[in-house]
């Protein structure tokens, strides 16, 4: 199983990820494929996604069952703790921009 969810990423990705896997939910694409096609799939997404970011998850021998990986800025970081990936939740100031340095907080201006 390999699922991939982008957020505001081009229509040309989207319809591009429509060519190979399901949409079930906007935004959220699904199917099954092995490591090969899987890793061409995601250098699409991770050449195209521009401004968006997404995530793609699939199935693998680990103690959870599966892997994922992530590109573009989110607050929902990849770490690895104790030999499990976790998601790590950071604020969003410290997103970075495309310089390279964090996002103004919108709430006081900076």
């Amino acid at each position: 199983m390999l699922v991939i969810v982008v957020e505001n990423a081009p229509p040309r990705l989207r319809g591009r990820l429509a060519v190979w896997l399901l949409e079930v939910r906007a935004g959220v694409y699904v199917g099954t494929y092995g490591r090969r096609v899987r890793e061409m799939i995601w250098e699409q997404v991770r050449s195209a996604i521009g401004e968006g970011n997404a995530v793609i998850a699939w199935a693998a021998a680990t103690e959870a069952g599966f892997q994922f990986e992530t590109c573009g800025a989110n607050r929902r970081v990849p770490v690895e703790m104790d030999g499990l990936r976790l998601v790590a939740f950071g604020p969003e100031a410290a997103l970075p921009t495309e310089g390279g340095s964090p996002r103004p907080n919108r709430r006081s201006g900076r």
